[in-house]
């Protein structure tokens, strides 16, 4: 008898609260490559259905980097702005990893514009290779909003990425998510059909420079669909004493607020997005609803990340 596919087709691309989305798709454009492809203006039903609670309306900015698609959203009412500076173990932290191909000329044209803020001290680091060997450099874009380079060592390139021309930057490969729980968000997303590809223990001097984080002890696990590469999800769980600074208890942000990044998840079908909402009923925030052809939910992951489903596109 042949397995049942995933019920999630593919990571379709990644949603940033914005409060300012033009201003803040400047900064993408300019100092990271993005491409602008699309801009709309949502009245209160779709904006709602977005949002997974009521709102007025939103507008919405989307930017290519490569394959892959992120949508700055802009809502109305507006959201708390500042994200502050979340630290990596923190339940609000999610990143958005981008791979170079020239870590020197990425930094190089990111520093020539203003209002980022660098999160990894002394530039881009080299990690050991029983962390992967990647050079990396973390930072905030001018909103707070994480962000992280990665570039792979020469020989050492996937696949995926020997094919993507042009450059420094080539696309976005995985974003990533604090988790208290590595085997909780893995039994979580393996109901969407996610399994655990990879995994490697980070830690020692090298990642606490990449972290910002003194002593990190950093499990790394990633999730993969079938079949799709990027962008995937990777968890993050920070170990020791870290990891009782995980405060599950601490609010969780608004589904407006500027902490409230989506995954946005493209289902097979919707009856895979039904499935889906029924095995994990006690996550749904909003539940399935239907605005011209497109059928979409919110959930929120056992940490507070916010997933949303979505079928018809």
């Amino acid at each position: 008898m042949s397995a049942q596919p995933p019920l999630v087709w593919q990571l379709a691309r990644i949603g940033l609260v914005s409060a300012a989305p033009d201003r803040l798709a400047g900064f993408y454009e300019t100092a990271l490559g993005f491409t602008r492809t699309g801009t709309a203006e949502l009245g209160a039903p779709a904006a709602s259905i977005l949002a997974g609670r009521p709102v007025e309306g939103a507008r919405v900015v989307t930017l290519r980097l490569g394959e892959e698609v992120v949508e700055l959203v802009g809502f109305s009412p507006a959201g708390a702005a500042a994200l502050g500076d979340v630290p990596g173990w923190s339940p609000l932290f999610q990143h958005c990893a981008i791979i170079v191909s020239d870590m020197e000329a990425a930094v190089a044209r990111l520093s020539a514009q203003t209002g980022w803020q660098p999160i990894t001290e002394g530039g881009p680091q080299r990690l050991p290779d029983a962390s992967g060997g990647v050079t990396a450099f973390k930072f905030r874009d001018p909103e707070g909003h994480p962000l992280e380079f990665l570039a792979f060592p020469a020989g050492r390139v996937p696949a995926l990425w020997q094919g993507r021309a042009g450059g420094p930057f080539l696309g976005i490969d995985h974003s990533a998510i604090s988790v208290a729980d590595t085997e909780a968000s893995r039994r979580f997303y393996a109901r969407l059909g996610y399994r655990a590809a990879t995994g490697s223990h980070n830690h020692g001097p090298e990642q606490a420079r990449l972290d910002g984080i003194a002593d990190p002890d950093l499990a790394v696990t990633g999730l993969v669909l079938p079949g799709q590469g990027a962008p995937h999800i990777e968890l993050l769980c920070y170990r020791g004493p870290l990891r009782g600074s995980f405060d599950r208890t601490a609010p969780l942000p608004s589904p407006t607020d500027a902490a409230a990044t989506r995954l946005v998840l493209a289902m097979r079908d919707r009856a895979a997005l039904e499935a889906a909402c029924a095995a994990l009923s006690a996550h749904v925030v909003a539940p399935p609803a239907t605005q011209g052809e497109q059928a979409a939910a919110t959930l929120r992951d056992p940490d507070g990340h916010f997933l949303r489903l979505v079928a018809g596109v």
